[in-house]
């Protein structure tokens, strides 16, 4: 080897590739995306994941934590031990699971916080409407999407309906290959000369976000006609599809449109989690941003036995609106739940905050050279090498990040190293090409050192993002690695 070659490779570094990583088992990262996918079938709101994680709290020994079973009572539970696994659901929209430490909690924390909304379209409160013998569904997206990607896809309806006797009625409809689908028409392109002219943004407006319900009227009974017949004037019934559409969706679930006024109803992508390319590399599905990285810390997270540090794995709501709302991360519960924790196991929450380390788990932009122009390609995240941490966020000037500290990227990167995982390191995108956050900076405020680590997306905020098998892999070892 020349004398320049060896001092290239001794001064230069390139991020090698997830897959010639030897310690990383082809078949092992085949299973798990197999589960993963399985996974975000089942999982395409919050609501949907925190059932889906509450099949799994019995099963791996999760008891509830509740700091009145520990304190003010006459019967008093011990304080939890090395090994103890305790959950929070914090309005069946957000979740924290913890995994008790041998350390004591003084010495701080090991947190992963990850979102587990996506983009969609939220049905408005008088949601029915009909136009010209059709019935719609009117919407109002939810997050950064771009309309125009939202037109003619198969849709399915999410969510719950909260009647006025108080129980809750859970919908989903478009999932099984037998349910109908909701649809949002666009322009042939034969009379799309005026859109075309549009800007890209202003091609699908956010009022014509409106879905196909129904285009057959409601048709009395032949015994109600009867009667009709017998009556004076006129009996035409006025919206007649909307009214079929209510009929069908009352004879399904049991309400009617006054009990759409206090439901959260969503229109989704209907198609399933599907691998890939002819080497099935990528899974493509709606809402990998952010449940992937949902995804590799629960699984760390149940998998985590005694670890050397208490473990505390975040679920939490409305990061792509602002974090805002009791289930978003700028609410305080997670710090009630650490402040209750730290009473019950005799801490203090202002020690435990300033030890605590924090990985801000969500997704990262992977280059695209289709779109090369937004990037610093020598600075971006690529696929098929591994999870990626991103020092900051923001947008311009590094406005709105957390801008995460050396001390505590060298303390994840030799954790990373030393445990095999295959990580790089990358920016959002060019620098004034726009950005973005993530949670970080809300974890930030309770003094807690943080750093963002996800997984690299492609096609993100899209009805279907595209995410390589070894990264998703690879973000949960980083944590589990971070949990031991």
């Amino acid at each position: 080897m020349s004398n320049a070659k060896k001092l290239q490779k001794e001064l230069t570094w390139k991020f090698p590739a997830a897959f010639s990583n030897k310690k990383i088992s082809e078949k092992a990262v085949n299973a798990f995306a197999a589960e993963y996918r399985n996974y975000l079938d089942k999982c395409k709101t919050e609501r949907e994941f925190v059932a889906y994680a509450a099949n799994f709290l019995n099963k791996h020994d999760y008891q509830e934590f509740r700091k009145a079973d520990y304190i003010g009572t006459t019967v008093k539970k011990n304080a939890p031990a090395p090994g103890d696994k305790l959950f929070f659901v914090n309005r069946n929209k957000a979740l924290i699971m913890c995994t008790i430490g041998k350390r004591p909690l003084n010495e701080g924390l090991r947190i992963t916080v990850s979102h587990v909304d996506s983009p969609r379209l939220d049905l408005k409160p008088f949601p029915v409407s009909e136009k010209n013998e059709i019935a719609y569904l009117k919407t109002h997206y939810y997050g950064g999407i771009r309309k125009y990607q939202w037109v003619t896809i198969p849709l399915a309806l999410h969510g719950v309906v909260a009647r006025d006797d108080g129980t809750m009625v859970t919908v989903n409809i478009g999932e099984d290959p037998e349910d109908p689908v909701f649809y949002i028409t666009d322009l042939l392109p034969h009379l799309a000369q005026v859109q075309n002219e549009l800007k890209l943004k202003d091609g699908i407006k956010g009022e014509t976000l409106q879905a196909i319900g129904a285009t057959l009227p409601y048709r009395a009974e032949k015994e109600d006609s009867k009667k009709d017949d017998k009556k004076d004037g006129d009996d035409t019934i006025k919206d007649a599809v909307k009214l079929n559409l209510l009929r069908l969706l009352n004879e399904k679930y049991g309400f009617t449109e006054k009990d759409l006024l206090t439901a959260e109803l969503s229109l989704v992508p209907a198609q399933q989690a599907r691998e890939v390319g002819l080497d099935r590399s990528l899974i493509g599905s709606y809402g990998q941003d952010d449940r992937v990285c949902a995804f590799g810390a629960f699984m760390a997270e149940l998998e985590a036995k005694r670890p050397e540090y208490t473990t505390l794995t975040v679920f939490a709501d409305k990061e792509e609106i602002g974090s805002y709302g009791p289930t978003g991360m700028s609410s305080d519960f997670m710090l009630n739940f650490i402040e209750d924790l730290a009473e019950v196991c005799q801490g203090d929450v202002n020690t435990i905050l300033r030890a605590s380390n924090a990985l801000s788990t969500d997704v990262g932009a992977a280059f695209d050279p289709n779109f090369a122009s937004v990037y610093d390609e020598s600075n971006s995240c690529k696929i098929n090498h591994g999870c990626v941490l991103t020092k900051y966020t923001g947008a311009r000037g590094k406005s709105g990040s957390n801008d995460a500290s050396a001390e505590l990227l060298s303390l994840v990167t030799r954790i990373f190293n030393k445990n095999s995982v295959t990580w790089q390191i990358g920016e959002l995108g060019a620098v004034d090409a726009g950005g973005g956050g993530t949670v970080a900076l809300y974890i930030a405020r309770f003094d807690i050192s943080v750093v963002d680590l996800g997984v690299p997306i492609l096609a993100m905020h899209s009805p279907f993002e595209l995410a390589a098998k070894y990264d998703i892999y690879s973000l949960y070892q980083a944590v589990q690695a971070f949990y031991k």
